[in-house]
């Protein structure tokens, strides 16, 4: 690849990188709101907001590890946890120093909003690790299985199944952990991957025309990836 291509494609990942883990941490810090919205009458979803920026995640790493590689997803991934680990740092020592008589948030509120911000990392980092590597596993098996080809095979069923260890795993977390009441669960679970699902599905041919783009400025073949 010419020098100036590379230059871009490592600007792109770089870019793709930040995103992702912007994502990442801004689920983590919103995840306390949770609200509904009816999908057609057939189902009526209860998620948390955190979810709104999350599978944008996936879209990311599957884009990187189509384009990049496994080793470069890897690395985002591990980007990532870092990043969470450091925002939780910031948001303790915030939580931990006075406020001042005058502070339009006191600590009160601060605390109210961001107290359970530790727990939810914790948990979002166990899931997450753990369901982003799935997803990364995956992906790779069926595109080495295909031969590079299919893509909305391997899009879907690496993200089903890493959406579907994610959503349970963070649950379990948060409810041992007395942040979410047991009796709410089960419909946050079903709620949790059939939202996932749905945007993965419509995620689906943006990929393509992601992966096709990057194709015809980059040249590459089928299967071929970018080494950086």
């Amino acid at each position: 690849m010419k020098q100036k291509n590379q230059a871009l494609a490592f600007r792109i990942y770089l870019i793709l990188a930040a995103l992702f883990i912007a994502s990442l941490v801004a689920s983590n810090l919103i995840f306390q709101k949770f609200f509904y919205f009816d999908f057609f009458g057939w189902y009526t979803f209860e998620v948390s907001v955190g979810i709104l920026p999350y599978p944008l995640t996936f879209l990311i790493t599957d884009t990187i590890s189509e384009i990049y590689g496994k080793k470069k997803a890897n690395l985002v991934v591990t980007a990532g946890i870092f990043a969470s680990a450091f925002s939780l740092l910031i948001i303790l020592a915030s939580d931990a120093v006075p406020a001042t008589s005058w502070s339009p948030i006191d600590n009160d509120t601060f605390n109210l909003v961001f107290g359970a911000t530790g727990i939810a990392v914790f948990a979002s980092m166990a899931a997450y690790l753990l369901a982003q590597y799935v997803d990364i596993h995956i992906y790779h098996f069926w595109k080495k299985l295909t031969q590079g080809k299919h893509l909305w095979l391997r899009n879907n069923f690496s993200t089903f199944s890493s959406q579907f260890i994610d959503t349970l795993s963070v649950l379990v977390l948060l409810c041992t952990f007395g942040k979410i009441e047991w009796s709410n669960f089960t419909g946050l679970l079903i709620s949790g991957f059939l939202y996932k699902v749905l945007v993965a599905l419509l995620d689906t041919p943006l990929l393509y025309v992601i992966v096709y783009g990057f194709k015809a400025r980059f040249n590459l073949s089928t299967n071929e990836e970018i080494e950086l």
